[in-house]
């Protein structure tokens, strides 16, 4: 009989926690678990000195770009993906943007929601851009992009916090760090749009892929309402290929379709007419 009630309180305790790891603080659970499985893996392959899973052929970029049809110095647009560990790479190709590259992003910090303060270790998520004046190419990470955190959204949101990059070397205290190879690649080609007449790359930082079910199953969580902001700049680029305008209105992110002449355009405080009246 002993064994028999031991055997029904494991059951219990194992059904127990299928069922807390479909809450929303279970699903919260297990983004943590892969996020440091994907860092563990990621920092153990970069140690060893192997290319991370999914990183493209490098020394092959001048003929990927010829097999897409794309040329260096064209407008480029980046979006990074949290939970993913993905950071996307576009240019701009007869008036639209494809894919060209998603790269394996080696490690950030942090877990899933935006930075709030300096030193609390997060990696920011939202919309930035990248000027000439924010190119590091002496980086101690060997080179390196600035963010440009805390933007207009940020500061009215009281958020704190400075040199936030993307930069390489595979170590990170609220950055998005590449490898070295990889950060190579990714500077030849936003140099080249910036000096290819770009005035600012866009780089569109999202939690994770923002599908419908991906933010309904974290629709409870504390960033919700946020990243749901966000999901409409994600939106606004599946359906348009092109970046959109994002601005910031009454203390939320509001998007609206861009063009060609929009592409470099800086996050800035402005409530479009089509939000004017909105509360």
């Amino acid at each position: 009989m002993l064994w028999r009630g031991l055997a029904l309180l494991i059951v219990l305790a194992l059904g127990g926690t299928l069922l807390y790891l479909f809450t929303p603080e279970g699903q919260g659970l297990r983004d943590r678990l892969r996020i440091n499985a994907t860092r563990y893996e990621n920092q153990a392959l970069h140690d060893l000195g192997f290319p991370l899973p999914g990183t493209p052929d490098l020394p092959g970029l001048d003929a990927r770009l010829e097999a897409q049809g794309v040329r260096l110095g064209a407008p480029a647009f980046i979006r990074i993906f949290k939970l993913e560990s993905e950071l996307e790479l576009w240019l701009e190709k007869d008036g639209r943007f494809v894919r060209f590259a998603t790269y394996p992003i080696c490690l950030w910090s942090g877990r899933l929601g935006p930075k709030l303060h300096s030193g609390d270790g997060q990696a920011p998520e939202g919309f930035y851009t990248v000027d000439k004046e924010q190119l590091n190419p002496n980086s101690r990470w060997h080179r390196a992009f600035n963010l440009g955190f805390p933007n207009t959204f940020d500061k009215a949101q009281g958020r704190t916090g400075t040199f936030l990059m993307i930069h390489g070397g595979c170590s990170s205290i609220g950055c998005y760090a590449m490898t070295n190879p990889v950060i190579d690649e990714l500077w030849r080609i936003v140099t080249a749009s910036l000096d290819g007449g770009e005035s600012r790359v866009p780089v569109h930082v999202f939690p994770f892929r923002m599908s419908e079910a991906n933010l309904a199953a974290r629709k409870t969580g504390h960033w919700s309402g946020f990243w749901t902001d966000l999901k409409s700049g994600y939106d606004a680029f599946e359906r348009d290929q092109i970046p959109p305008v994002v601005s910031v209105c009454r203390g939320h992110y509001v998007v609206e379709s861009g063009t060609a002449e929009t592409v470099g355009r800086p996050v800035e405080s402005r409530c479009p007419s089509a939000f004017a009246d909105q509360g």
